[in-house]
């Protein structure tokens, strides 16, 4: 398996996901499991055994968590660039709609649109990877064709 690309914020993210779960995560379900079986006859507490279900997923998180932070790559920004690359951000411009967007490139499970984070793995990104200010690319989405074009490189 090859790891997935992460920034270094991605990563320090992940880490502290992590460890939140691990700590504060696990004993309130601790406390959550003490409380329910204070309740009575385990075998009829529904409050048991729907903590112990939400246990289970807690746990099943946690694994997939340290699976990603072992296979993690992290892949520090190219500050001296001209063009757009992972872990660097942009100003781009969608030529249908005349908007200008603020991307970051970031790996998959870091992407957010909301903030401004734009999935490596997204046709979108794909397209835009390795241009410079200046430089336009078209995209297919189910909408259509869209084009868009690098306005800057923010530093």
């Amino acid at each position: 398996m090859t790891g997935e690309s992460i920034t270094p914020e991605g990563l320090e993210a992940l880490k502290a996901e992590l460890h939140e779960l691990e700590t504060t995560g696990r004993q309130e379900m601790s406390r959550r499991i003490e409380a329910a079986r204070s309740l009575g006859d385990l075998k009829e507490n529904a409050e048991y055994h729907i903590a112990k279900e939400d246990q289970a997923h807690l746990e099943t998180k946690i694994l997939r968590l340290r699976d990603r932070l072992r296979s993690a790559v992290v892949v520090e920004p190219d500050a001296g660039s001209a063009a757009f690359t992972f872990g660097t951000t942009a100003e781009v411009r969608d030529l249908a709609t005349d908007k200008v967007h603020t991307w970051r490139i970031v790996g998959p499970t870091e992407a957010d649109l909301g903030q401004g984070k734009l999935s490596a793995e997204s046709p979108v990104a794909a397209a835009l990877l390795g241009l410079a200010a200046g430089e336009e690319a078209t995209v297919e989405t189910p909408g259509g064709p869209r084009r868009y074009r690098i306005e800057r490189l923010a530093a």
